[in-house]
């Protein structure tokens, strides 16, 4: 089956066998799309409740029952005789429901692969990865792309699956459902893991360090699969200065001839750059008359509505648009555009997310931030001694003395929660033992949440800020990293009652 830089082949899926391996959402819109184009759909979940509701929701594909056994699931789906296989991004590749099918020689492709291969045309798709500040940068570069005048949604792991916008469209401002004039698009290692053909116009990896090591089994295979983004690069890879591994695999990566390597830059940009001069970005990597000039983008004045209080914009937040503007500028927007669409952000909940002031204390919802890189950043923000961190989750195989030893000057105190809080707590031990640390036990009558929230009220003092970075995935206790940011926001508003305090809209 084509579809790869020669152009769509829909007709090739007219009759084919496909399997769709996890019934999440971009597996559900897999299988969705495939059945649309007229495959015959096999569909599996190991999870029972999942699969049952697949079912209910995937007329025309055939979902299998869930049974517990993997590799019998596996084997049953097998012997449906698929040509191709289309895996969610939350199965690894030692799961039986991929390594069955792959060790029987099919191919199997991300959900992202498949709408590479069903696009309706040739529209530019700018892709972006990184291990912390993804979805805020495609978001960013969504609204710059907007602000051009292109419909330019935000796809991929930012939670709308692309395959679906890749065969229907998307809704322009008018509410008409057309194909996008371009794409931006947020990679996950998954999702990169099992993508092959994709070639972007423009490509960036922000930062990198380790994650999902449960996942890929080693730092080598996790950086590899995050290389992947800048594959087949049609026009402009974007490095992070910042982090000289991301250069490192703009060098190693094979693109098209003719693709530049773009850095951008906490500092004055030079040639073949986008960065800060002061406090304005300014490009010298698109602009025409590079070679002896830059031209200005943007203010500090755009982003003014992300700042923190005492520290004005966060630099992860500088470096977030500085990324998202060059993806943009090598898309060929408007210098005026960047500055619009930076003004017209507005990041998503659980995002470094004001909840409310309580008694002098400020109430922060970060829960987006799942891992040691993400919550690093946000507990930058803190000024020295004032912070009351909650922590804790899923480690997914991570560390966290690195974090601890370079952020422990922030801390007052510590509220730890999760099934499992030793891999924080053994990181506080030996590198802040100073900082008083309380552990909300699993299994405790009162809500974990809330629980967690009253002990970080009482090591709090007025002027301090309790912030909930977890560090950590959410899984063991809550739905999802939402669900989390919600119950800490509900436990904050339940502390209101009788306090001085006012709710952050």
């Amino acid at each position: 089956m084509s579809g790869s830089g020669g152009g769509p082949d829909r007709a090739a899926f007219s009759g084919a066998r496909a399997l769709v391996v996890g019934l999440g959402t971009s597996g559900e819109a897999a299988a969705r799309v495939l059945a649309q184009l007229g495959a015959h759909v096999v569909a599996v979940d190991s999870r029972a409740d999942v699969a049952a509701r697949a079912a209910e929701a995937l007329p025309g594909v055939t979902v299998l029952d869930a049974d517990g056994d993997e590799t019998a699931l596996a084997e049953r789906a097998l012997a449906t005789s698929p040509r191709l296989v289309v895996a969610g991004p939350g199965l690894a590749p030692s799961s039986p429901l991929l390594a069955v099918p792959r060790d029987a020689g099919l191919e199997i492709w991300s959900e992202v692969e498949l709408a590479w291969r069903v696009r309706a045309d040739d529209a530019p798709w700018l892709t972006l990865t990184g291990t912390n500040g993804k979805t805020t940068t495609v978001e960013m570069l969504s609204s710059i792309l907007t602000a051009d005048g292109r419909l330019a949604p935000a796809v991929g792991n930012v939670g709308t699956p692309i395959s679906a916008v890749a065969l229907y469209g998307a809704p322009d401002a008018h509410g008409v459902v057309r194909p996008p004039d371009a794409y931006a698009v947020e990679l996950s290692s998954f999702q990169l893991h099992h993508t092959f053909t994709v070639e972007p116009t423009a490509s960036a990896c922000l930062n990198i360090s380790p994650d999902h090591l449960d996942w890929h089994g080693t730092f080598d295979a996790y950086r590899a699969d995050k290389a992947r983004v800048y594959a087949r690069t049609r026009a402009a890879c974007v490095y992070s200065t910042w982090d000289p591994a991301t250069r490192a695999m703009v060098e190693e990566a094979d693109v098209a001839e003719g693709a530049r390597a773009i850095g951008a830059r906490l500092g004055v940009p030079g040639l073949g750059e986008v960065g800060l001069v002061e406090d304005v970005i300014v490009d010298r990597a698109f602009h025409a008359a590079r070679h002896i000039e830059g031209v200005a983008l943007a203010e500090a004045d755009d982003l003014a509505h992300l700042a923190r209080p005492g520290i004005g914009v966060p630099v992860h937040v500088l470096q977030n648009a500085l990324v998202a503007a060059a993806l943009a500028r090598a898309a060929g927007v408007t210098p005026s555009a960047v500055a619009t669409g930076l003004r017209a952000y507005a990041p998503g909940a659980h995002r470094i997310e004001a909840v409310a002031v309580l008694d002098g204390v400020t109430y922060v919802d970060d829960s987006k931030a799942t891992n040691a890189h993400a919550a690093s950043a946000s507990l930058a923000a803190l000024e020295p001694g004032r912070g009351v961190w909650i922590a804790g989750g899923l480690a997914k195989g991570a560390t966290f003395d690195e974090l601890v030893a370079a952020r422990s000057d922030r801390l007052r105190g510590v509220v730890l929660i999760g099934v499992d809080a030793t891999p924080w707590a053994d990181a506080l031990r030996r590198h802040a033992p100073e900082v008083p640390v309380i552990a909300v036990v699993p299994g405790e009558t009162e809500d974990v949440m809330s629980a967690a929230v009253a002990r970080a009220r009482a090591l709090a003092r007025p002027g301090d800020t309790v912030l909930l970075a977890p560090a950590g995935a959410s899984h063991d206790q809550f739905a999802s990293y939402a669900a989390r940011g919600d119950a800490f926001a509900a436990a904050v508003r339940a502390l209101e009652g009788g306090r001085a305090g006012e709710v952050v809209p």
